[in-house]
């Protein structure tokens, strides 16, 4: 059973307004500054969830369990992140839960790895590839205070040349070119594991089906997600002007075992 109180050291969302909200991390002896007044993170300390905090100005705050969806969206950023909207369709139409082995690339800031290594637990495990190394400094920092660090291995490494593991359960791609691993995640994945693959321009994705096709892959499949907010206001009740549109295009694939000619000839004759 969850902690329905603050400890010292766990990460808390303090809540303002839907747009002002702060992930801060509980320290003994820590300020958190806002427009609004400061807040003395000793304050917090024993206090219930969903229960509030005043700052010095007499602001009320309300303090929240932070969700995933809250960590992926205040990641410590040096790339773009993936949006919520498309990591909830990876997660279903590649099967991945509980128990899963996982290859990502390429980490970026780890909103991703974070969502998939959450998925994973408790005894699932994420394997991600960046060729980067300041990279994957940040998505370390991030996949920690998620407290998620347990579940996941970051590498260093190149997945054009290679993927280390074998029967795992899913590969995930968000690189500039996937096409060039697919020939790798073939080998890597288990019969009727997935392949995941994003791209934010059609040229990469249809690059990306060719090779599908070539190494023996089925059920291939690509989709866009739009999502668009609306202002539910009685009498003004309409959809929000700004919307989160076009972000990437997910091509989805499953592994079939490859037939030997002479098998497939045998085949034939049967049918004769």
């Amino acid at each position: 059973m969850q902690n329905q109180k603050v400890a010292e050291g766990e990460h808390v969302l303090l809540y303002l307004d839907q747009r002002r909200t702060y992930l801060v991390k509980v320290e003994a002896g820590k300020v958190l500054h806002t427009h609004k007044g400061f807040i003395k993170l000793d304050d917090l300390i024993g206090k219930e969830y969903g229960s509030t905090v005043t700052s010095n100005l007499n602001v009320q705050f309300t303090i929240l369990k932070p969700l995933l969806h809250d960590y992926i969206m205040k990641s410590v950023r040096r790339t773009q992140i993936m949006y919520p909207k498309d990591i909830a369709l990876i997660i279903v139409f590649s099967g991945i839960g509980p128990g899963s082995r996982v290859v990502e690339a390429g980490t970026g800031t780890g909103a991703l790895t974070t969502a998939l290594a959450h998925f994973v637990r408790p005894n699932g495990r994420v394997y991600s590839y960046e060729i980067r190394k300041e990279f994957l400094e940040t998505a370390e920092r991030n996949i920690k205070r998620a407290g998620l660090a347990d579940f996941v291995e970051l590498k260093n490494k190149d997945i054009t040349v290679g993927i280390d593991e074998t029967d795992v359960d899913a590969v995930v791609l968000d690189m500039a070119t996937p096409w060039l691993v697919v020939p790798h995640a073939y080998k890597a994945l288990k019969p009727c594991g997935t392949l995941v693959s994003f791209s934010p321009t059609i040229d990469q994705t249809v690059k990306t089906v060719e090779a599908l096709k070539a190494n023996g892959f089925i059920d291939i499949e690509t989709l866009e997600c739009l999502v668009r907010g609306m202002q539910t206001e009685r009498g003004k009740t309409r959809p929000q002007t700004l919307m989160t549109a076009h972000t990437g295009y997910i091509t989805f694939a499953r592994k079939a075992l490859k037939i030997a000619a002479t098998e497939t000839s045998q085949g034939n004759n049967d049918d004769f």
